[in-house]
C-alpha cells in the first residue's frame, strides 16, 4: 500500500485526471508523498501495531493537507493511499484548515475500520481510523488525529459487509449510519442515501470521501489489498458518491487500500479517476 501513490503517478493518474471531461482544465497541484520512515514493519503488538509510528505520523500529514489547501476555500482535496489511517490525517488536515467549518464524512469500505485497541482481533491499526476521527479509541490514537474530527451523525459508512461482531455491536449503536452495498445496488437505497446525505447538509460545511477500494466487488479485479466479493459495484460507487456530493459541497476525496500488484492496475487506476471526478467536480 505505501507504493500505490508513486505507482498511480508512474501509470499516468495525473495526466488521466486532467483528462477527464469534468476536470479538463483544473489546475493539479501535486504536493508530493510524506515520508514514512521506516514503512510497514512487523509488530507482535496485539492492541495497536505500530502505534508510536502512527501516532507520529498523523500530526505531520495534518500539517501537510492543512499547508497545501493553504486556507484557499476553493481547493479540494485529493488524497492517495496507503492504508485507511490516510484518512483520519486527512480529516485533521481538512479541520485545520477550516477553523470553525463543521465536517461530514463518507466512508466507503468492505470493512467497518471502526475497532480501537481494546475491540481489535488483529492490532492493526488501519482497523481503527473510522472510530479515530469518530473520537473513540486509545487517547494517544485519537489526540494524533485531532479526533473528534466529526460527529458521529455526521458519518457513514458505506459498502460495509466485513465487520468483527464487537465492532458491528459499535457501529450499531452509534449515530453512524449504514449503507450495504445490495441496499445502495437499488433505486430506494440511493434514495435513502439521498435522504440522509440532505438532512446531514442542514448542519454541515462540507463532506470528504473517504474509499478504501476493497469496498469495490471482488470479481471486478481491482488492484486491491483485501479483496472482498459481494462488494459494491463501480457504477454503484460512482452512483452514490454523486448522490452525496449533489448534497453537500464535497470539500475532499481520498482514495486507498490499493495494491497495484494485486490485480488489474490500468482498471484501478481509471477507477480512481473516475471516483475523484464524480466527488470534486462542481455541481
Amino acid at each position: 500500500m505505501e507504493l500505490a501513490p508513486r505507482g498511480l503517478r508512474e501509470l499516468g493518474l495525473l495526466d488521466a485526471l486532467g483528462a477527464r471531461p469534468g476536470l479538463a482544465g483544473v489546475p493539479i497541484d501535486d504536493v508530493g508523498d510524506l515520508s514514512i520512515e521506516p514503512g510497514f514493519r512487523a509488530d507482535p503488538d496485539p492492541r495497536a501495531k505500530n502505534r508510536s509510528l502512527i501516532a507520529a505520523f498523523l500530526p505531520r500529514q495534518r500539517d501537510a493537507v492543512a499547508g497545501a489547501l493553504g486556507g484557499d476555500p476553493t481547493r479540494r482535496l485529493l488524497i492517495l493511499g496507503g492504508d485507511c489511517t490516510a484518512h483520519a490525517g486527512a480529516m485533521a488536515g481538512l479541520r485545520s484548515a477550516m477553523p470553525g467549518q463543521t465536517l461530514a464524512i463518507a466512508w466507503f469500505d468492505a470493512h467497518g475500520d471502526f475497532n480501537t485497541p481494546d475491540t481489535t482481533p488483529s492490532g492493526d491499526v488501519w482497523g481503527m481510523p473510522f472510530a479515530m476521527l469518530c473520537g473513540r479509541g486509545e487517547p494517544d490514537l485519537v489526540a494524533a488525529c485531532d479526533g473528534p474530527t466529526v460527529d458521529e451523525w455526521d458519518a457513514a459508512l458505506l459498502g460495509g459487509q466485513v465487520l468483527d461482531e464487537t465492532e458491528s455491536r459499535m457501529l450499531a449503536a452509534s449515530g453512524v449510519a449504514q449503507f450495504g452495498a445490495g441496499m445502495l445496488g437499488g433505486p430506494a437505497g440511493q434514495a435513502a442515501l439521498g435522504a440522509w446525505a440532505r438532512q446531514v447538509a442542514g448542519r454541515v460545511d462540507g463532506l470528504y470521501v473517504a474509499i478504501d477500494f476493497d469496498c469495490l466487488d471482488a470479481s471486478g479485479g481491482w488492484a486491491v489489498t483485501y479483496p472482498e466479493p459481494d462488494g459494491l459495484s463501480l457504477d454503484t460507487a460512482l452512483e452514490a458518491v454523486r448522490v452525496l456530493a449533489e448534497a453537500i459541497p464535497v470539500v475532499g476525496f481520498g482514495a486507498t487500500g490499493i495494491t497495484l500488484a494485486n490485480g488489474d492496475a490500468p482498471r484501478t487506476v481509471d477507477a480512481v479517476v473516475r471516483l475523484t471526478e464524480a466527488a470534486l467536480v462542481s455541481r
